[in-house]
């Protein structure tokens, strides 16, 4: 596509564009998350908690096993970054939940994603809202579907 001659993209030239930055913005997120001594799996866990979590929500969204889930929280309950509760509803059913320090450390991740960071400041005001609105609509046929 030419800055001139405006052309639709076909599905496969967004995928492509969707993927390459999506691999980028994953490096990235890595490489601020190992900086704090997380793998990006852990830091994605501590991304995810918004709130209390199931174990098996979270293997879910992680597309693993429950096993594998275990031991990843054993490592993250060991630093200190979350605790698992049990569920108020079902007792049998343990939730995880960031702790203050977990929430704060995934706040410095996300913030020390130079790569992404300097990207989106390339973007003005206007395309910086145009691109929120397009991501918000994509989000929930991404999210529904996974």
């Amino acid at each position: 596509m030419s800055a001139t001659t405006p052309e639709t993209p076909t599905k496969l030239q967004l995928l492509e564009l969707l993927a390459a930055i999506g691999t980028a913005q994953w490096r990235d997120f890595a490489a601020a998350a190992a900086h704090h001594g997380l793998t990006s799996t852990q830091a994605k866990v501590l991304a995810q908690l918004n709130g209390p979590l199931p174990m098996r929500a979270l293997a879910t969204l992680l597309v693993c096993d429950a096993s594998n889930v275990t031991g990843i929280i054993d490592r993250l309950e060991g630093r200190g970054l979350v605790r698992r509760e049990p569920d108020a509803s079902d007792r049998r059913v343990k939730n995880v939940v960031a702790t203050d320090e977990g929430r704060e450390v995934i706040r410095r991740v996300r913030e020390e994603m130079q790569a992404t960071h300097g990207a989106l400041d390339t973007l003005g005001a206007e395309d910086s809202a145009t691109l929120y609105g397009l991501l918000a609509r994509l989000r929930p046929g991404m999210e529904n579907n996974a």
